[in-house]
């Protein structure tokens, strides 16, 4: 394949997938650089709210609607899906791009992600995660030290 047929083959691939690590300052005013190769997906509206396992969520809005949509279908008579789903709605929030490609983290979450000066994006298809980076080099740490045994427990599942 030559380069420019695998330059465009790529950019159809990965036009619609977040992916990758970056390392950011958050600003005084809780504002954070979203990594360009992200803003496009992103400049038609973005959600940002509690994840899992202390990070926040961003997802392009079309996505967002979508899993909002899911989620407001899950039984309110079982605690588990009223409880996830408050901690996923209830602590969102709509985020646009400013001009410098900059979006603002409110300090609610930022305080749930212990997110202090140095932070993470992680591309994970279709979401970002933003962590505090040491929190992220720790979880990382951890994640890599059991890559096998994770793999394994992956396989009943067809990956």
């Amino acid at each position: 394949m030559d380069k420019a047929v695998a330059q465009v083959f790529f950019t159809i691939i990965f036009k619609f997938m977040f992916i990758g690590e970056y390392s950011h300052t958050i600003d005084e005013k809780g504002r954070l650089a979203v990594p360009v190769k992200f803003r496009g997906d992103l400049s038609k509206g973005a959600v940002v709210t509690r994840g899992l396992d202390n990070c926040l969520f961003i997802y392009p809005q079309k996505d967002w609607e979508a899993l909002a949509d899911k989620l407001s279908k899950l039984p309110i008579s079982k605690a588990n899906t009223r409880a996830f789903a408050r901690l996923m709605l209830a602590g969102a929030m709509d985020c646009d791009i400013d001009r410098q490609g900059r979006i603002v983290l409110p300090d609610y979450l930022r305080k749930y992600a212990l997110i202090k000066k140095k932070a993470v994006v992680a591309g994970l298809y279709n979401r970002l995660e933003i962590w505090d980076e040491a929190a992220w080099n720790k979880y990382k740490e951890g994640t890599e030290k059991r890559g096998s045994e994770i793999a394994e427990a992956l396989d009943d599942l067809g990956v």
